[in-house]
């Protein structure tokens, strides 16, 4: 992911108030304990005593023993008085079959596989040990599929009217190994939703099949990328910056400037970094960099391919300025891309540690399931929670305006 370098030092900051394990106003259980003698002389030191103080001291950990419960529930036949008729009780929902596993523990599976990228045996694997669940790799592919259908039907529409309301929404996409295949995992997210998809392509074909960015009228934040500005809904367009700070010191790495020799790339990478840590400096930072792209022409560029790239760097930061210096005149607007490339690092984090699809349709299962929880997170709810709730007749779903 681009970043923005900032010069800090790694590691905490100064005034970063950090985290601690703090004590609860109501603990679980209070084991009490008194001295039995005395310190001084030794004498018996009674439990009718009253205390003089009490100093408490609190010790968070899991129970010894985490298994899974086992709840029968037993429908009764009763027999009408008046009638006769033989009325059986109706099974509450989750209870189906003769056995099967609650809500809680399919949500534990579907969260190490896809939120975490453990592969199936290892999950198996994990539950039997943690919870005594007996769980087949199958059962869990079974259990990811029946939460990804549950997604597919209750919480794609409502992310999309998210989406589609944002005032501001990022959009990336990345390669995604499908069965040996190249394909693209495209996202679009806000602050509210996150929308992530694979599809074979990577271009136009693929966001029009998708139907989101098509139809999208706010602030689309993104990478430069040529397809994104076709799409003559989007209101306005804010490039990303880290993006282009990368591409700036890799300028003026590459011209050989050193021992502190003036550079177009050098000055319009300070000029941008100090308007991204104050927006105030919009006017002075425009002059900056038109300054710097003015005096550029005395500055010759390599020979060849990279001086062409060169030139066309500084043709794309003239042409789209205003894109690129948006941040500093709409409040709540990030001058980075980095939060759509954080919701699709996982596909290159999955493939590293669990490998690839074998599907299409496995992989926009995963997307799926990535894409509901990355959204639950942003409102504030707990991943087991939310998946755990797909299996319910009221699943959670983000308001929608």
């Amino acid at each position: 992911m681009a970043q923005v370098r900032t010069g800090r030092k790694p590691g905490g900051q100064a005034g970063h108030p950090g985290t601690t394990l703090e004590r609860t106003t109501a603990p679980d259980r209070i084991v009490e304990h008194r001295p039995a003698v005395c310190d001084g002389c030794g004498a018996t030191l009674g439990e009718h005593l009253p205390s003089q103080a009490v100093e408490a001291r609190q010790v968070f950990d899991l129970p010894p023993h985490i298994a899974l419960e086992a709840v029968e529930h037993r429908l009764h036949t009763l027999a009408c008085p008046d009638c006769g008729t033989a009325t059986k009780a109706t099974a509450p929902a989750g209870a189906a079959r003769q056995a099967q596993y609650g809500p809680n523990i399919e949500a534990a599976a579907v969260y190490l596989a896809n939120q975490h990228f453990v592969p199936l045996k290892r999950a198996a694997q994990l539950l039997a040990d943690l919870f005594g669940a007996v769980i087949s790799p199958a059962t869990i592919q079974k259990m990811t599929a029946k939460a990804a259908a549950a997604i597919q039907a209750a919480f794609r529409p409502a992310a999309r009217k998210l989406l589609l309301a944002a005032p501001a929404a990022h959009a990336d996409e990345t390669g995604f190994n499908v069965n040996g295949q190249t394909m693209w995992a495209h996202s679009l997210s806000s602050p509210q939703a996150a929308w992530i998809q694979v599809h074979p392509k990577r271009g136009r074909a693929a966001i029009d099949a998708i139907g989101l960015i098509p139809a999208f009228a706010g602030t689309l934040v993104h990478d430069a990328w040529a397809p994104y500005d076709t799409y003559p809904r989007i209101g306005h367009h804010q490039l990303c910056c880290a993006h282009l700070l990368r591409e700036l010191q890799a300028v003026a790495d590459q011209h050989g400037h050193a021992g502190g020799q003036w550079c177009w790339a050098g000055q319009t990478h300070r000029a941008l970094t100090d308007l991204i840590h104050d927006p105030a400096r919009l006017e002075e930072t425009r002059a900056d960099i038109l300054s710097a792209l003015a005096c550029a022409r005395g500055d010759p560029d390599p020979p060849g391919k990279l001086g062409r790239k060169h030139a066309a760097l500084r043709r794309r930061i003239a042409q789209r300025l205003d894109d690129y210096l948006r941040f500093a005149t709409t409040p709540g607007l990030p001058p980075t891309n980095n939060p759509a490339e954080q919701e699709i690092r996982m596909a290159k984090t999955k493939q590293k540690i669990s490998g690839t699809m074998r599907t299409l349709d496995g992989a926009n299962a995963f997307a799926a399931i990535r894409s509901y929880l990355s959204t639950a997170r942003k409102h504030a709810i707990a991943p087991l929670d939310a998946l755990a709730s797909l299996t319910s007749p009221n699943p959670w779903l983000p308001t929608t305006p």
